[in-house]
């Protein structure tokens, strides 16, 4: 089995890839963006991908929402896997955390260390890269005084030295990652099931038009589990909104319910129906 994942070596994403495929076997296809790998996908450059969905301490990731509302036709959400994120402090060499005038990592790395950059390394400037791998690699190239934020295993990957372990704001931080596969993929599994999807464009702007739409589910006793809203780049003021559902999409009351929010929304699409916490769709 072939898996796309937000590369270089040395990511959080590759240490998802790995937990959630052990047993099996695996080729792994490094990407440089989120994009790219459910891309990969898309272009059955691989069989499947990993990518990061949502964050306990940030949220959602918006790169991986963009690309499956917008960007990317021909996948599906399969499955789901979700790791602990633990983030350390990085630099080339073992060095005082006050010489430090750079760090380094992804945007999502950096917000969720935001309390700890703000009271350890008030002075350092906050620069965004690709991926925390990426921040590691460059700070192992240059002699400054620069750190990154990324995970331990790649500090090792790329001879550097940890500083500070476990810099992320709370603990118990975890990222839920969604398994990609291609639209023709047969989803199946055992335990409880999800299904995610997006609609948008409820009619004219009025009081009640969002309730009215989610009234379609609480009327039938089907549990949203997450919404959120996304600008539908179409101007200000209009949006779409995903939303995460307990059920599968051939359930009677989650079919019933989706039916009745296509007679209330402009456009509904069903971004996958998959088992929770495991990747229910088989390589090519």
């Amino acid at each position: 089995m072939k898996v796309a994942y937000l590369g270089p070596a040395g990511t959080f994403s590759e240490d998802a890839v790995r937990a959630a495929s052990a047993g099996r076997d695996v080729e792994l296809l490094a990407t440089t963006t989120v994009f790219d790998a459910i891309s990969a996908v898309a272009e059955e450059t691989c069989d499947v991908a990993l990518v990061p969905f949502e964050n306990s301490i940030e949220g959602s990731v918006r790169p991986t929402l963009d690309a499956l509302a917008f960007d990317v036709e021909g996948v599906t959400i399969a499955g789901e896997h979700d790791q602990p994120i633990r983030h350390s402090l990085i630099a080339r060499e073992p060095i005082p955390l006050e010489r430090i005038d750079r760090v380094l990592s992804h945007p999502q790395v950096l917000a969720q260390c935001a309390r700890f950059l703000r009271h350890e390394l008030p002075a350092a400037q906050a620069l965004t890269t690709t991926s925390s791998a990426e921040a590691i690699r460059s700070i192992s190239l240059s002699h400054s005084a620069w750190a990154a934020i990324g995970a331990a295993s790649a500090a090792k990957l790329y001879g550097c030295a940890v500083l500070r372990d476990g810099v992320e704001d709370e603990s118990g931080n975890v990222t839920r990652f969604i398994w990609i596969a291609p639209a023709s993929a047969q989803v199946t599994g055992t335990g409880p099931w999800r299904t995610t999807l997006v609609f948008s464009e409820l009619g004219a702007d009025r009081p009640g038009a969002l309730v009215e739409a989610l009234t379609e589910f609480s009327s039938r006793e089907v549990n949203l589990t997450r919404i959120e809203s996304r600008p539908l780049r179409r101007g200000l003021g209009r949006y779409l909104f995903f939303v995460d559902l307990e059920g599968r999409v051939e359930d009677d009351p989650v079919a019933a319910a989706i039916e009745g929010l296509r007679q209330k929304a402009e456009s509904v699409r069903i971004l996958g129906s998959y088992p929770v916490g495991e990747l229910g769709a088989k390589a090519r």
